[in-house]
């Protein structure tokens, strides 16, 4: 049945001035309450912000969160620990930048460019002057990299010498030249591909962006490309997602940019809309059915008209006379022929739950902040304070450092020392979380919030406080 309309979570946009707003009310078409609006104004805004999210009591603020002004919401976040952020912070972590988005995938063994991260400039023109070349030069952090205007590519030690000195970059965030033949851009919505668009470079170009002359098309986007963007989507726990997938001349794919920010057609942030309300209704919205490889239907439009097609509905496939056609159409799929209706299984839209623990707190991955140049020289020539050695070539073995976990034992061990508390209730306690990192995000940021839970008392809670407090000196 699903909830009714008192039991809805209240919605709120998150909207940000000078930002374009990715949804707007018509993306939620039905939802029967009304959907508030909080608008960050920039510079010293994030208090009248939390007072006015809690003044108007809403309990899910959906919007992406531009980079600059990214650490500010995860301090807001934490602040405001009953909203759930949809994307959550942790999922928007790749949104910073491009050293972000290296970050996730050396964490998630994710394949990319090889890639290096020099905040020593010294060091990096140490490795520079021996490196192999053609080597990709990017923009790390700040505005998106629109139409691939803050990527380069160097042939030389000169060539990138002389750059870093113009564009003063910092990092300094360069790759191993990939030949490809083309990238490909996958949507997915709860880890499932809704759309998929091949990007290729003009005759005797690498840049595959259609505002420098690239092309686009939707057509037989490969199995391997879909694998690795469900695979990203499911790591970063999206609710929404994008990548941008290298197709390599070696045959092999490679991740080059992922986020929850990105150029949507307005019929695609519908789906999303609808996917929203069906995993916060628990059902009362009927779960939105986006047949594998429609883009490619819906691709043999004119782009003007999808750009104005709204709330495109699909039915599942069941076996008619209507459905024949499409029961019956088959797709060479993974070196053989598939029904493509089957691919649904195969492809299957997830519930993705709120996360209740930080992934990527900023006390350890701001390296923005930490490590700014300031200056980058001093009038001495002596490299700037403050900014790390990498410890070897690359600082790639920095990011495999893993976060010190509590284990499922440890975690019932501690929760049944607590008196009032039995392993019948620690069950139900991880499983309304989702997870023993997720208990433990609840029990560190807000221990109220464990009152959920049935049998969970008010009294319950101050102990399991005063436990994890004497635990933690």
């Amino acid at each position: 049945m699903g909830l009714s309309n008192k039991e809805l979570p209240k919605l709120g946009f998150l909207y940000l001035d000078y930002v374009l707003r990715f949804f707007d009310h018509s993306n939620f078409k039905g939802w029967p309450n009304k959907i508030e609006t909080v608008t960050y104004h920039w510079k010293n805004d994030k208090d009248r912000f939390i007072k006015e999210v809690k003044r108007k009591k809403i309990d899910v603020l959906i919007g992406n969160i531009p980079s600059t002004a990214y650490e500010t919401f995860r301090e807001i976040a934490r602040e405001l620990p009953h909203v759930r952020f949809i994307p959550s912070l942790d999922t928007q972590f790749s949104n910073k930048s491009k050293e972000n988005v290296t970050r996730f995938a050396w964490k998630y063994g994710l394949p990319i460019p090889k890639t290096y991260i020099y905040y020593n400039h010294d060091n990096a023109y140490k490795f520079l002057k021996k490196a192999k070349y053609p080597k990709i030069v990017k923009k790390s952090y700040g505005p998106s990299n629109y139409g691939g205007y803050f990527v380069h590519k160097v042939d030389s030690y000169q060539e990138a010498k002389e750059l870093f000195a113009e564009k003063k970059y910092h990092p300094m965030y360069f790759q191993d030249f990939v030949p490809m033949e083309a990238d490909i851009r996958v949507m997915l919505i709860g880890h499932k591909p809704v759309c998929a668009f091949w990007r290729r470079a003009p005759e005797g170009e690498w840049l595959t962006n259609t505002s420098q002359g690239g092309s686009m098309d939707y057509m037989d986007v490969p199995k391997s490309v879909l694998d690795l963007a469900v695979k990203t989507s499911k790591a970063a726990r999206a609710e929404y997602w994008a990548c941008d997938i290298a197709y390599g001349k070696d045959g092999k794919v490679r991740i080059l940019e992922c986020a929850t920010a990105f150029a949507a057609f307005p019929y695609i942030r519908d789906w999303i809309g609808q996917y929203i309300m069906w995993s916060l209704s628990e059902g009362r919205f009927r779960k939105p059915n986006i047949p594998m490889f429609n883009w490619e239907e819906l691709g043999k439009i004119d782009s003007t008209l999808l750009r104005t097609m709204r709330h495109i509905t699909f039915g599942a496939y069941s076996p008619s006379f209507d459905g024949a056609y499409f029961g019956k159409k088959k797709k060479n799929y993974g070196g053989k022929e598939v029904y493509i209706h089957k691919l649904d299984k195969k492809y299957k839209m997830y519930d993705v739950k709120r996360r209740w623990h930080e992934e990527w707190p900023s006390e350890i991955y701001n390296y923005q902040d930490k490590l700014a140049l300031n200056p980058a020289k001093s009038k001495s020539g002596k490299s700037a304070k403050n900014v790390p050695h990498p410890k070897g070539k690359d600082e790639a073995n920095e990011a495999s450092q893993t976060d010190a976990t509590i284990t499922k034992e440890e975690l019932n061990e501690f929760l049944t020392s607590v008196n009032g508390i039995g392993k019948k209730k620690v069950k139900a306690i991880v499983e309304h979380f989702g997870s023993v990192d997720d208990v433990v995000g609840v029990i560190h940021q807000n221990p109220s919030i464990l009152q959920e839970v049935k049998g969970i008392t008010e009294k319950l809670v101050k102990k399991i406080e005063k436990a994890w407090n004497k635990l933690l000196k």
